[in-house]
């Protein structure tokens, strides 16, 4: 397990040396990665939003379940974090549309 571990570092050490070497800024092809990527990520960002909005939203019902006097409490944390939750989604449609735009 040990040496697995030295050999996915080794790999990830040259990969990350070796990437300055496809960095050249070339427009051959056209300009389409900035906008595929930029849908890749808000993508990935409201995916991960979804998860993480739907495991709290589980863990308020199951707080509440347990103890249903502490319900105004755990309401506001929830009604809270779901809102930070969903800025940041926003604040990545936001960069995104700065960065394509």
């Amino acid at each position: 397990m040990r040496k697995t571990m030295m050999y996915v570092f080794m790999v990830m050490a040259f990969m990350l040396l070796a990437m300055p070497v496809y960095a050249q800024g070339g427009t051959a092809g056209g300009n389409w990665g900035i906008p595929i990527a930029a849908g890749i990520g808000m993508g990935i960002a409201s995916g991960l939003c979804g998860l993480g909005q739907g495991r709290a939203t589980a863990s308020a019902a199951e707080a509440m379940a347990r103890n249903p006097g502490a319900r105004p409490g755990i309401q506001f944390v929830l009604i809270l974090g779901l809102a930070l939750i969903e800025s940041l989604a926003l604040y990545t449609l936001v960069i995104i549309f700065m960065k394509v735009g």
